[in-house]
């Protein structure tokens, strides 16, 4: 059997790359030296996550629905990167619309992002024989089911398929599913990173995403929004070490199966925003609000999978919230105008 090509600079497909996590993990590929396709339909993403790359000769944005039929080699602002005769080494897929005020609207379009769209991706994979690694996330393994709340990944998720955010608990189940029968049909080289709750700057704002609206909100003096409640609770990790543990994941040489990324530490959803008002020393009360569909209290990871790979995440809570607060303050004209 011939041995596939190696570059020194890998060609990297990220799909959902102009996402919150998206945007960071095309700026990581850059850094390491590749050449990233960053591909996006900006349902959820934003132009202005990447405006920083745009400039760079290794990185391309296209315009891109996954849920469509596509053929990168059509378009004309990849041939520099010498698609037919390089392929593609990696893809990175994110492509799946996450928003919790407007959950709704987007309920078609995640359900078939969480099934076309994922075949569209591991076909291009099988062509190119790309390894690919999957974007999957806490909710399969569906509500905590005892006091700790720590899940593995060798436990089984129970997930309600006809609840009205089933489209999306259940749609990252079927898409494991997709990627590991793309694994065991075609001996496609698979990664599956169960991404647990991650913050930091580029969240979007007045979502429902919490940790954003509440930095916002204590800038402003406005109060501060608890819509699941008083006693929700959470992990919370910040992004620099959840695009580093993706990026060992799909580094690392063997597929052990999924990999749970995120914090083990278990938070109080109130103390955060507690701590968030004392850091702006504002004067914001915290309120409840409502309860929206896809925000709800998940489980914890266990991390020993993660720490095999020599990952764990490093910034500790305060340093994470202080640097998004910085970016937020630096950002807040622009981003309250958005």
């Amino acid at each position: 059997m011939p041995q596939p090509l190696t570059f020194e600079n890998k060609n990297v497909l990220v799909t959902g790359g102009a996402g919150f996590i998206g945007s960071f993990l095309c700026e990581a590929l850059l850094k390491a030296g590749h050449r990233v396709i960053c591909a996006d339909n900006l349902a959820t993403g934003e132009t202005k996550n990447i405006e920083t790359l745009l400039q760079n000769q290794n990185f391309r944005f296209i315009r891109l629905d996954v849920n469509q039929p596509f053929d990168l080699e059509s378009f004309a602002e990849l041939a520099s990167f010498k698609i037919p005769f390089q392929g593609i080494q990696e893809i990175y897929h994110f492509a799946c619309p996450t928003s919790i005020k407007n959950f709704d609207q987007f309920k078609i379009q995640t359900l078939l992002s969480n099934s076309l769209g994922n075949y569209h991706v591991l076909e291009l994979a099988k062509k190119y024989r790309a390894r690919i690694l999957l974007s999957s996330s806490s909710v399969v393994y569906g509500t905590r089911k005892d006091k700790s709340g720590l899940v593995g990944e060798e436990e089984l998720g129970v997930v309600d398929q006809l609840t009205p955010r089933a489209c999306y608990d259940e749609g990252k189940r079927f898409s494991e599913t997709m990627f590991e029968t793309y694994r065991q049909v075609h001996s496609l080289e698979i990664r599956i990173a169960r991404i647990f709750r991650t913050f930091g700057p580029r969240m979007p704002l007045f979502d429902g995403q919490l940790i954003p609206d509440f930095v916002i909100n204590a800038l402003d003096g406005k109060d501060l929004v608890m819509y699941g409640g008083r006693g929700f609770r959470t992990s919370l990790c910040y992004i620099n070490d959840v695009i580093d543990g993706i990026m060992r994941i799909m580094a690392a040489p063997e597929y052990a199966g999924p990999v749970n990324l995120g914090s083990d530490v278990d938070l109080s959803l109130e103390d955060v925003a507690t701590k968030i008002i004392a850091m702006t020393s504002s004067t914001s009360k915290i309120v409840e609000g409502e309860n929206f569909v896809f925000l709800s209290e998940l489980a914890l990871p266990r991390i020993e999978r993660a720490k095999e790979l020599g990952w764990f995440p490093l910034v500790r809570l305060e340093d994470g919230l202080r640097q998004t607060i910085e970016y937020m303050k630096a950002n807040k004209i622009l981003l309250t105008n958005l």
